[in-house]
């Protein structure tokens, strides 16, 4: 008979992607791993052994009773885009419910995966619920840790492989404007140490969750394409255009690929950092090993989160 480890902590989406991480890195800890999902319908994969409760924010004393007994709260909900009835704003309220009921509970810590340059007064709802879930973590009492990524790569991601995919598939990819615009990943595993790391400590402590690599979002696709054998012909294109491209594109692949918010924040530098580096992997050295199998199929956003239960339980920015 297995012994299931007495400490127990919580992880939000631990069945998803950045939150499976950080389950399997409590697990490899001793940790015992409890999940809140917006997807109980859901298999745990086969080498985890987890406690699965809904993410029902519609019912704050479910919550609270789900969280009864858990020492730190591994927080990753959030929502990419706007869907529905579903927005940021929304994404804002569910997390103060969250939050609360973790309160409520006897929650010890809670590390909340937040994004890069986070602003009350940003132009994008994004970065401004971002913004104003850290005020609300700050304020409902519970000790702290945030950790801040741009983008994650790694895994079972979605922004990296669709672009491997499309390289694979399309003869020219666009790229808007010059493309000079930064991006620092982190792979998700060293997000997931990190997390791990930060729910060990017990102090309030913010951070930027960034690799140790920055690259132009050309360089980027370019490191991408040599990975994959690509002959696509990479050219810059007028941002309008672009978006004219994505959306099309979205159409055909019923999904939704690049949001206009999501481009003109990475012009605006808002996916770099020049925090010290919080991980270990390289993405060009990742991307390399990866290539034989990097894009073979097409990661739908929308598949994976929307049209399972009809709304949009958590994405990664990517979180």
């Amino acid at each position: 008979m297995t012994t299931r480890p007495e400490a127990v902590d919580a992880v939000t989406g631990a069945f998803s992607y950045s939150g499976a991480a950080i389950a399997r890195e409590l697990q490899a800890a001793g940790r015992g791993v409890r999940t809140l999902t917006g997807h109980p319908d859901r298999a745990a994969p086969t080498a985890m052994e987890i406690d699965t409760r809904p993410l029902n924010f519609g019912d704050p004393a479910e919550l609270t009773r789900s969280l009864r007994g858990v020492h730190t709260l591994y927080n990753t909900y959030w929502v990419r885009f706007a869907r529905g009835h579903v927005d940021h704003q929304t994404a804002v309220a569910n997390s103060r419910t969250l939050f609360e009921a973790a309160a409520n509970a006897g929650v010890r810590r809670i590390v909340h995966v937040s994004i890069t340059h986070p602003s009350a007064d940003s132009p994008y709802p994004y970065f401004r619920g971002k913004a104003q879930v850290e005020q609300i973590l700050a304020d409902v009492g519970v000790a702290y840790a945030i950790a801040r990524p741009a983008i994650l790569f790694g895994g079972n991601d979605v922004l990296i492989n669709n672009i491997a995919w499309l390289l694979r598939h399309l003869p020219v990819f666009a790229v808007g404007g010059r493309g000079d615009y930064r991006i620092r990943g982190i792979h998700v595993e060293d997000l997931a140490r990190l997390c791990v790391q930060l729910g060990a400590r017990d102090d309030t402590v913010v951070v930027d969750a960034v690799g140790p690599q920055s690259l132009t979002f050309r360089q980027l696709v370019n490191a991408v394409r040599s990975a994959v054998g690509s002959h696509a012909i990479v050219v810059p294109v007028p941002a309008i255009l672009l978006t004219g491209l994505s959306h099309a594109l979205s159409l055909a692949l019923r999904d939704t690929l690049l949001t206009h918010e999501e481009y003109q924040a990475m012009v605006d530098g808002l996916a770099d950092s020049d925090a010290p580096t919080t991980g270990t992997i390289v993405f060009t050295d990742w991307v390399t090993e990866q290539g034989p199998t990097l894009g073979r199929r097409y990661a739908n956003e929308l598949d994976r989160h929307f049209r399972r239960t009809g709304t949009l339980s958590h994405a990664a920015s990517s979180s």
